[in-house]
């Protein structure tokens, strides 16, 4: 009876080892963003009193996260309650996609900026990661800190768990061991950070790039922009104006 009784002990305690270790590694979920921004100091004065009084000071917006393996798609879902942005700036949250798959390090995103739409292919980008040892518990999920470096000059501050496999991240931020739970980017004055991470019920049809007849990779859509914006502050050498298009090719290029 007594061994009848350790083989019957031993089996439970493998069977809920096998659980608990499918509970902590997830290869597919849902994961919604809470993504705020101070608006007012982004953009500063350079778009001028009377537009950013239009403005409230903080724009706050929803995003999901969804991916099975190692594809993803990121993507707005709604605005929160209360004042929004003006509607050529939601437009440009509201349309813009990011694919990734991990297995390629391939991107495919779908871009509005100013109210024109561009498609872009190109390799995911390479972020210098340095990891550290402070901790924070996010959507219920243990995570690591990292301080990463992009575009040459912007820091990002991104908490990380392992137990979600895929090393991806809001937008186009990725590279870490596991999924970005939370992450601020001080220059941007933008933080991100997740809500709620739901595992059962993920539409993986959604998980898909977009399709174009023609795709600029980001270093042509940075080139675009500088086109396009050569005329702002009337074609002087303004600080404030030079401050807001850099402030459009971080947020297109993020």
């Amino acid at each position: 009876m007594k061994m009848k009784n350790l083989i019957i002990g031993t089996v439970l305690m493998l069977s809920f080892a096998t659980v608990r270790a499918q509970q902590q590694f997830i290869g597919k979920a849902t994961i919604e963003f809470e993504v705020k921004t101070n608006f007012k100091k982004a953009v500063g004065t350079s778009m001028g009193a009377m537009f950013t009084d239009a403005m409230p000071e903080f724009k706050t917006g929803y995003y999901q996260f969804i991916f099975s393996g190692d594809k993803s798609i990121y993507k707005f879902d709604r605005w929160a309650d209360g004042p929004k942005p003006l509607e050529f700036l939601r437009k440009d949250e509201e349309e813009s996609t990011y694919y990734l798959d991990h297995s390629t390090g391939k991107i495919i995103q779908k871009r509005t900026i100013l109210g024109a739409e561009f498609p872009i292919e190109d390799s995911i980008p390479k972020i210098n990661w340095r990891i550290t040892n402070e901790n924070r518990e996010i959507a219920g999920f243990n995570c690591r800190k990292a301080v990463g470096l992009i575009m040459d000059s912007v820091y990002v501050f991104a908490f990380y768990t392992d137990e979600i496999l895929i090393p991806g991240g809001p937008c186009t931020i990725n590279g870490l061991p596991g999924m970005i739970l939370g992450l601020t980017i001080p220059r941007l004055y933008t933080s991100y950070i997740a809500t709620k991470v739901k595992v059962s019920g993920v539409n993986e049809t959604e998980i898909k790039p977009i399709a174009a007849k023609k795709f600029n990779n980001r270093t042509e859509l940075r080139t675009l922009i500088l086109d396009r914006t050569k005329d702002w502050g009337n074609g002087e050498d303004n600080e404030d104006s030079k401050s807001l298009i850099r402030h459009i090719i971080w947020n297109t290029l993020l």
